[in-house]
């Protein structure tokens, strides 16, 4: 994998886990919205908004969508030190992008599900909607593959280099 290749992963990369950190911060928004109750648009007078989803939702959304983003931030930083040449670079990346996306996904869908998309069914927080399948079927898929991917960087990681 040549230099310029490397750098264009890496430039996809921290372009995904940047928008993943953006929809993070919106997160970010709603749950300020939902603990407040409202809006302050001038100190001391709380403009009730309505917003769907619990604050505890909000909070992971929040934080689950930043620390995606920072994953995929990380690991484009360590390709070149794992020096694993372009198709494991390019394969590793799509899997990490889609990690995030699919996370962040879950995280929203989760809000909008009345059983915290937790289940395809009915659970003991409530019942299943389509937010539940959309949220969930995404984040399973993408359990396996962010398994695969950390197993791909931890065998390159420990691989003997090859002596020049």
């Amino acid at each position: 994998m040549t230099e310029w290749e490397m750098r264009a992963e890496q430039r996809r990369m921290l372009g995904h886990g940047a928008l993943i950190m953006l929809v993070a911060f919106a997160a970010g928004i709603g749950l300020l919205v939902s603990l407040l109750g409202g809006i302050e648009l001038i100190p001391g007078h709380i403009v009730a908004v309505p917003i769907f989803g619990a604050t505890d939702g909000w909070r992971i959304a929040h934080l689950g969508g930043l620390t995606n983003g920072m994953l995929v931030w990380l690991v484009a930083l360590c390709l070149p030190v794992l020096q694993g040449g372009a198709k494991f670079t390019r394969t590793l990346g799509w899997m990490l992008i889609g990690t995030g996306w699919a996370n962040t996904l879950f995280y929203w869908a989760a809000l909008l599900s009345p059983n915290e998309a937790l289940s395809f069914g009915p659970n003991r927080f409530g019942a299943a909607n389509w937010a539940s399948i959309v949220g969930l079927l995404p984040a399973l898929l993408f359990v396996a593959v962010v398994i695969a991917a950390l197993v791909m960087i931890a065998r390159q990681a420990f691989a003997v280099p090859a002596k020049s």
